[in-house]
C-alpha cells in the first residue's frame, strides 16, 4: 500500500490524469485536454505550499485507497468509487475548480463540443446559428408570443 507522495514526475502527471478522466468522463475527448488539465493542476499546486500540501495528500490517499497498483490502474467503476470517497477533501475541490476552468477552456475541446468559442468578435450569436437549435422541441400555440 502506497504511504508517500509519488516524486516521479510523469506517476504524478499519470495519476492526476487519471482523477481528471474519472471526474470528467468524455469518451470522444482524446489524451491531450486531459494532460493538459492535470498539467495546469499540477502547475497550480506548485504556487503555493497549502494547495501543494493538499494535492499531495490526495495522491496518497488516492493509491492508499487503490490498493495495489496505485489508482492509475483501477478500471473506471473502482476509480470512481475512490474518488467519491474523496469528495470534501480540499484535495478534490482544488482538481475539480482547476479543471473546469481549464479542461473547458481547451479549444481542442470547444471543437470537440461544437462550441464555437466567443462571438463578439465575430458580431455576435444572431445570424451564426444562434437559432437554430433543433434539438428543443417546437413552441406550442400557447406558449409563442
Amino acid at each position: 500500500m502506497a504511504t508517500t507522495v509519488p516524486a516521479d514526475a510523469q506517476v504524478r502527471h499519470a495519476t492526476i490524469t487519471r482523477v481528471i478522466r474519472v471526474m470528467f468522463p468524455h469518451a470522444q475527448f482524446p489524451d491531450g485536454p486531459y494532460e493538459r488539465s492535470a498539467e495546469a493542476v499540477l502547475a497550480g499546486a506548485a504556487e503555493d505550499a497549502r494547495s501543494a500540501a493538499s494535492v499531495d495528500q490526495g495522491l496518497v490517499d488516492l493509491d492508499a485507497a487503490a490498493g495495489d497498483g496505485g489508482f492509475a490502474a483501477l478500471d473506471d467503476d473502482r476509480a470512481l468509487e475512490v474518488l467519491r470517497g474523496l469528495e470534501g477533501t480540499p484535495f478534490f475541490a482544488f482538481v475539480q475548480g482547476k479543471v473546469v476552468t481549464t479542461l473547458y477552456d481547451d479549444r481542442e475541446v470547444w471543437a470537440l463540443l461544437g462550441y464555437e468559442g466567443e462571438s463578439f468578435s465575430q458580431g455576435g450569436y444572431l445570424g451564426r446559428g444562434f437559432d437554430d437549435l433543433d434539438w428543443l422541441p417546437a413552441a406550442s400555440v400557447g406558449e409563442q408570443r
